[in-house]
């Protein structure tokens, strides 16, 4: 039986159709306008009137919530993460993240995030985030374990993971850098400079086609040297990562990175920690204490440790703080993702897609989740 959302503003990926129809099962097998509408009796009707559609959120940076961390390497918790994050947020696909800790505890998570992938069809790729990357902007990825590029290590890694890495944090001033880079790009890993130290003439040089969170962790943006978020800015091809949570990146510096790149470019993120979703107190991130009040999780030094943000709080941000529209938040949010990841099936409401949408009210309320067809429930 197929499902019908009717009287809906249907947000595309590309168009806008103001009073719209999408019929669908695990994949759309229709959308338009109500005026192509064709009532079938076997349809299972939903009046969306007065909502918005559009499609499922891609997160490619997030290390937990709700409790659980990617680095646990527990496949059950794993799949609990996820899931608790697409019934909650609206993300229906997701790159669960690591962080910088021992080359054992990082293999520990390639095989329980592997394990929970071939259950959960949710997760379409592992971000690695360290421990190629330069203490010089450590953030709070924990030094001891931080180390120069290798193709060995990452070759191993990739294996236990089952070929899942497909997007990886490194600092491209690092010795070997280059040889990295060839691997990553010839396995369908994408280079993300992040905590890094590198300057405008090493990013040219340097093979990386995205930023890891822009404006966090890397060298900042100078009128004598551009370092590398000038670099990102000045790079109309580079996707660039946002943490729209307004303490990462305050609200005009959000909307300066939108009007300079463009909404074609920049992904929206979460970045987010197991604390995500719990209350107020102490929580943990790779073995550091982190304390999580008003909003923010930080190191007992004060440091910004990931965030708390929901991806639907980071939707509703963007369009706030960089004054844009719904039609350019949702390319932020699903469109680049699927583009520059080769998710064919992902990040558009269109026939033969996979039914990945959300729904939401006119003052972007999350309403409801469809994820492969199946309304999620909180």
């Amino acid at each position: 039986m197929s499902k019908v959302i009717k009287h809906v503003t249907i947000y595309t990926g590309s168009d806008i159709i103001e009073d719209g129809f999408v019929r669908f099962d695990k994949q759309i097998e229709a959308v338009g306008s109500m005026d192509e509408y064709t009532t079938l009796a076997a349809d299972e009707n939903t009046d969306a009137h007065g909502h918005y559609l559009v499609p499922g959120f891609i997160d490619v940076h997030t290390h937990g919530g709700y409790g659980f961390d990617t680095m646990d390497g527990n496949a059950d918790e794993i799949n609990q993460m996820v899931n608790l994050i697409a019934q909650n947020e609206g993300v229906t696909t997701i790159f669960p993240t690591t962080m910088t800790q021992s080359p054992e505890a990082i293999a520990h998570a390639m095989v329980g995030v592997n394990e929970a992938a071939k259950e959960n069809a949710l997760i379409q790729g592992i971000h690695l985030e360290g421990p190629f990357v330069n203490p010089i902007y450590k953030g709070a990825q924990p030094e001891q374990f931080m180390t120069a590029p290798s193709v060995d290590q990452l070759k191993e890694w990739n294996a236990l993971s089952g070929n899942r890495i497909r997007l990886v944090t490194y600092a491209p001033e690092l010795h070997a850098a280059r040889q990295f880079e060839n691997f990553a790009l010839g396995h369908n890993i994408v280079p993300s400079a992040g905590h890094t130290d590198a300057t405008r003439a090493q990013m040219q040089e340097a093979k990386a086609t995205h930023i890891t969170h822009l404006y966090n962790a890397q060298r900042g943006l100078g009128h004598r040297e551009p370092g590398v978020t000038g670099h990102a800015m000045l790079e109309k091809d580079i996707y660039a990562e946002l943490i729209a949570d307004g303490f990462h990146v305050v609200p005009d510096m959000l909307r300066f990175a939108v009007n300079i790149k463009g909404a074609d470019r920049i992904e929206l993120i979460t970045d987010s920690m197991r604390a995500k979703g719990m209350p107020e107190g102490i929580s943990e991130l790779g073995g550091q204490k982190v304390i999580v009040k008003d909003k923010q999780a930080r190191l007992e030094d004060g440091h910004l440790a990931g965030s708390v943000l929901t991806y639907n709080d980071a939707f509703r941000n963007i369009i706030e703080f960089a004054q844009v529209d719904l039609r350019q938040a949702v390319q932020m949010s699903s469109v680049n993702q699927a583009k520059e990841f080769g998710l064919t099936s992902k990040g558009a409401i269109e026939v033969g897609k996979d039914a990945d949408f959300n729904l939401f009210t006119r003052s972007l309320d999350l309403a409801a989740t469809y994820s492969y067809g199946n309304l999620l429930t909180k």
